[in-house]
C-alpha cells in the first residue's frame, strides 16, 4: 500500500535564485521528480536571468503546470507564442524564451522540468 506524502512549497527542500534577484524556484522532491513553485518578478526574462545559469540559447526544459498569479509571455524557438495568466494550465515544450508581462509577479506551479531548472552547471 502506498503511503501518503505531505510536503509544502512554503517549506521547500531547495530554493534556487535567478540572476539579479529577479525571482526564485522553490522545490519539493518526490519519487516521480521535483515539483516547483517559480516566482518571477516584473522585468524577469528567461534569456536575461536564467540563460546565464543554464548556458543554453533557449530554455531546454519542458514544463507542465498551473499559473497562480501574474502573466507570462512564452515564445517558442519556431516563433509560436502565447501568454499564460491566472488559472491557466500550460504545457510548454523545450526551446523557448519567456518573460513576465505587467507589474505583478508571475507564480507558476510546475510538475515537470524543475529538477535541474536554474541549477548552475557543475
Amino acid at each position: 500500500m502506498a503511503a501518503m506524502i505531505r510536503k509544502s512549497l512554503d517549506s521547500p527542500e531547495e530554493t534556487r535564485p535567478v540572476k539579479d534577484g529577479m525571482g526564485q524556484v522553490e522545490l519539493v522532491n518526490l519519487d516521480a521528480g521535483a515539483v516547483g513553485r517559480a516566482t518571477f518578478l516584473p522585468g524577469w526574462k528567461w534569456s536575461q536571468h536564467v540563460k546565464p545559469i543554464a548556458q543554453t540559447e533557449s530554455c531546454q526544459f519542458a514544463h507542465k503546470g498551473y499559473t497562480i498569479s501574474g502573466r507570462l509571455k512564452v515564445v517558442m524557438d519556431d516563433g509560436e507564442e502565447t501568454e499564460f495568466g491566472p488559472g491557466d494550465f500550460g504545457v510548454i515544450p523545450p526551446g523557448h524564451d519567456a518573460w513576465v508581462v505587467g507589474d505583478e509577479p508571475y507564480v507558476f506551479i510546475d510538475w515537470q522540468g524543475m529538477s535541474d531548472y536554474a541549477k548552475p552547471k557543475e
